[in-house]
């Protein structure tokens, strides 16, 4: 690892200042809140406004993005973890433009991304920064000492949440944990699954009150998804909503949440952080 480390050191403090993709994670506190249902479909709402994005299954050897699509990568993240396959080798086209990894299915042993393992990964991810405008982690329900790693290394937050009080307070659980972890980490939030706007609000307006009061911290509410049926009927046809009924209330509330997403984003970028790899340097490496 000290070897690896070096390198990636030597790397880092030779790269040149060019274009380099941004990267999120979209997380919960719990399962069941439509996280990765979120994930595809937001990407694809990005897609349509031009840019380029690559999508990160990253519930390892559980992931269902691509079960979401209906389709069958013939290659996961697995097969870089335990094969030592590269990652440009395992990227696979998505709908509109997206480009894929997928987390794989049906792991038998209980995965876990040993110290050895991120360092690889890390080196090989800069290797496709400059060909992506959005790099997107699609988080296990959760958070994990593996987890906890990516999150500290990407430069913004999507935390999902419904109206249900459980959900609410384990977002908010979430966000304390990583605010402890990084005070400067920008959260963005979405309720989904909402009967109607105020209760979408409401619930916007509980996590923002408990992170200001408690964290002292401000959030960026994109907005908020309708309970729709259009979801569900997706689901079961293995199409992503925003290719299935690209004009249901969903999916125009997702293209606004998109929107309004492109137009905040700048404006809560830390100013002295210079990245994914400049990220991995200090919190991984501890330069």
């Amino acid at each position: 690892m000290k070897d690896q480390a070096e390198s990636l050191r030597m790397m880092l403090n030779s790269r040149n200042d060019g274009k380099l993709a941004k990267t999120l994670a979209v997380i919960s506190g719990k399962g069941g809140v439509g996280k990765s249902n979120f994930s595809l479909n937001f990407s694809i709402a990005l897609s349509n406004k031009g840019y380029k994005v690559l999508v990160f299954d990253m519930d390892i050897g559980m992931g269902n993005i691509d079960i979401l699509m209906g389709k069958h990568p013939q290659y996961t993240i697995l097969d870089f973890f335990e094969r030592e396959m590269k990652l440009k080798e395992i990227i696979s086209n998505g709908y509109e433009n997206i480009s894929i990894i997928a987390g794989g299915t049906g792991l038998l042993h209980l995965f876990s991304l040993k110290e050895e393992m991120f360092g690889r990964f890390s080196q090989e991810f800069n290797s496709i920064l400059e060909e992506y405008d959005f790099i997107l982690f699609d988080m296990g329900a959760g958070l994990s000492e593996d987890s906890a790693k990516f999150l500290l290394c990407v430069e913004e937050l999507i935390i999902i949440t419904t109206p249900e009080p459980t959900s609410v307070m384990d977002a908010y659980s979430v966000m304390k944990y990583i605010y402890l972890l990084n005070d400067s980490m920008p959260f963005h939030l979405v309720c989904n699954r909402a009967d109607n706007r105020k209760e979408g609000m409401d619930t916007i307006a509980r996590v923002q009150n408990a992170v200001k009061r408690f964290l002292n911290k401000e959030i960026n509410p994109l907005g908020i998804l309708p309970d729709d049926k259009t979801v569900s009927k997706a689901v079961a046809k293995q199409v992503p909503f925003m290719i299935f009924a690209p004009n249901a209330n969903v999916s125009r509330s997702l293209t606004d949440i998109t929107t309004r997403f492109i137009n905040k984003a700048p404006h809560f970028t830390d100013p002295k952080s210079k990245g994914f790899m400049q990220n991995v340097k200090r919190y991984l490496l501890g330069r």
